[in-house]
């Protein structure tokens, strides 16, 4: 189930609904520049899954899933400068015959966007503040015991870039520029495991950053969005630079159900030299209320 709450912007409560569930949950939030004063979007969501099983001949495990999601979005136009925010929430727990209850999803995520347009719209400068977490602890469950990967604030990463940007169309965007990139993490027995040194709780970056993002109807109801970011550290050899790959594809079944394919590949030297991969395949039910 997902509630929407809208205010202050021109485009549809349909339409909106569309652009939300065309955002990645691990990518960073695309900021798009495009109302006058103030407005504000907020979708809330509630999507579970069941399956259970008995006497079954071809076997199962009992299982029961639910997550939950919110995305407030707050933008603010005064000719040529910007200003959004957008805060992105979003946790998910399964419970699983003799397995007991794991986490499946979890992301605490706040982008700030400040930005100025050319006289040729096509190019604007601007300065980006994120922060990323997660709510609850995570577990590498291949380990006996279980081994603790992440909690709270362990780790959290708070970014800054400041540069130039270049949208040639309505569905491309190009951004580049000088960033820094802090890594907090307040539990002293995961520092290594995030690139920190023994007992340390604090790790300072300095670098570059580039985000490429492509988001288009690409055949009849069904949206693709793509992203490409990347950052590289001054102080490390560019083979080295961290790289997230975002590709999630909407299908819009009818005006209220969505259909979602999520892929995310992520490359974090600090944390594995492998690459990480996420898929996601779900169905989502959504309401305006507004």
């Amino acid at each position: 189930m997902c509630i929407l709450v809208r205010g202050g912007f021109g485009q549809s409560d349909r339409d909106y609904v569309d652009m939300i569930y065309s955002t990645s949950a691990e990518s960073d939030v695309i900021l798009q520049d495009t109302t006058n004063g103030w407005g504000f979007n907020w979708v809330g969501g509630l999507n579970g899954s069941q399956a259970s099983y008995r006497n079954w001949s071809q076997g199962g495990v009992n299982t029961i899933s639910v997550t939950a999601s919110t995305l407030f979005d707050l933008k603010y136009r005064k000719e040529r400068f910007g200003y959004q925010l957008v805060t992105n929430f979003k946790y998910g727990q399964a419970r699983i015959e003799d397995e007991g209850t794991r986490k499946t999803d979890d992301r605490i995520a706040i982008a700030n966007k400040f930005s100025y347009r050319f006289r040729d719209e096509r190019f604007n400068v601007f300065g980006n503040i994120n922060f990323t977490t997660q709510f609850d602890r995570g577990y590498d469950y291949g380990e006996d015991p279980k081994l603790l990967l992440s909690r709270f604030l362990a780790p959290a990463y708070l970014s800054q870039v400041f540069g130039l940007g270049f949208h040639p169309a309505d569905y491309f965007s190009a951004e580049g520029g000088v960033a820094m990139k802090e890594t907090i993490v307040r539990d002293k027995t995961l520092s290594e495991r995030y690139g920190l040194e023994r007992g340390e709780k604090f790790r300072f970056e300095p670098g570059y950053s580039l985000i490429f993002n492509f988001e288009k109807k690409i055949v009849s109801n069904v949206r693709l969005n793509s992203t490409l970011e990347t950052f590289t550290n001054l102080k490390e050899n560019v083979r080295k630079t961290d790289i997230n790959f975002s590709n999630e594809i909407v299908g819009k079944i009818n005006d209220y159900l969505n259909t979602t394919f999520q892929f995310v590949l992520v490359y974090d030297e600090d944390f594995s030299r492998e690459v990480q991969l996420k898929q996601v395949l779900s169905v989502g039910f959504s309401y305006s209320i507004l």
